[in-house]
């Protein structure tokens, strides 16, 4: 029997690259969400045509277009840092929650418009893919929320 000493706490056991077991279960557990996600945005393109696949598409792309608020001040900011007029945007369209709410609405009422839910499918996937590579929530000043 081991005593108290030499018991490793998984959350604060480090890894070969220095993250934590935790750490590492969340980026895996986002990883699989963002297959996910993308294989669904995938099903309905092919299920429901053109449209749908477009809409997941541009919806998979559209979150990081919230740069463009911040282009202006883009020159005077340091390298990793989003300028902070564009951070409440870039927090807004990278929150999971958002999606997800949208996709319950969705499901449970008479609406029924396939590509709608295909462009929800590609945002979730593009921020599940976001949080599975490191990319979470920015600070107000625009740093990396740790």
């Amino acid at each position: 029997m081991a005593n108290a000493s030499e018991v490793i706490d998984m959350s604060t056991a480090t890894a070969a690259g220095g993250y934590s077991a935790t750490r590492i279960a969340r980026r895996a557990a986002w990883s699989l969400n963002a297959l996910f996600w993308a294989a669904f945005a995938v099903l309905e393109g092919v299920n429901h045509g053109w449209l749908a696949a477009l809409l997941a598409a541009a919806f998979f792309i559209a979150p990081d277009l919230t740069f463009l608020a911040g282009l202006r001040d883009a020159h005077k900011t340091e390298h990793g840092r989003l300028p902070p007029r564009a951070v409440p945007y870039y927090n807004a369209a990278h929150r999971a929650l958002v999606p997800l709410a949208l996709m319950a609405i969705y499901t449970f009422t008479p609406l029924a418009w396939a590509p709608l839910f295909a462009a929800l499918c590609g945002w979730m996937a593009h921020i599940s893919l976001d949080r599975a590579l490191g990319y979470g929530l920015r600070t107000k000043e625009g740093f990396q929320r740790t």
